[in-house]
């Protein structure tokens, strides 16, 4: 399966990826397992300016990582399916985080800051931002109903994929999915 999933990602490369959006199609083919609740949107969307704060109450905005792509994941540090799923996203981010691709992690509602530092801990998530959204106004101007939900963002910081739910982030599907969207830019 893996060989297809890598014939599937140069396929993608090669014909259908432009500096804009990749394709689609072949896109939705990369998915597989958990990631196939990723939905890519016909239409980039402008995203919520609302701010969020730093732990340090800085404020900051989904435009600050405007000119690459960014994998924004809502969370809460009393979900469990946002536990399962936050080493994955810090994988992600080890292995792609950089000049063009960054995970972004929110955690929305009450999350004391000892609690989110203490969570991104015991899972082994080192990498991952720790960003709060205390009164869940940038999660209800995004439409965030249940949690998780990760959004990826295009450089122009347009949302062009959601997904509700936890996901292998970090499986062969997951990782040939944001290769591809890099191979684009």
């Amino acid at each position: 399966m893996r060989w297809l999933l890598s014939a599937v990602l140069y396929t993608a490369i090669v014909f259908g990826a432009n500096t804009a959006f990749a394709d689609k199609a072949a896109l939705e083919s990369l998915r597989e397992g958990t990631m196939k609740k990723l939905v890519f949107l016909s239409e980039p969307v402008e995203v919520s300016q609302e701010p969020f704060t730093d732990p340090e109450a800085g404020e900051h905005r989904l435009a600050d990582w405007q000119g690459k792509y960014v994998l924004v994941n809502f969370w809460a540090t009393w979900c469990a399916p946002c536990r399962k799923e936050l080493p994955a996203l810090d994988a992600l981010q080890g292995e792609f985080g950089g000049d063009q691709f960054e995970v972004v992690t929110i955690a929305t509602g009450r999350n004391p800051v000892p609690a989110v530092q203490r969570l991104l801990e015991e899972v082994g998530a080192t990498r991952l931002p720790k960003y709060l959204d205390p009164k869940q106004k940038l999660a209800r101007d995004m439409g965030v109903l249940g949690l998780p939900v990760t959004v990826i963002l295009d450089p122009e910081g347009n949302e062009i994929a959601r997904m509700s739910g936890d996901a292998e982030w970090y499986s062969d599907s997951g990782r040939a999915i944001i290769a591809a969207l890099l191979a684009g830019s």
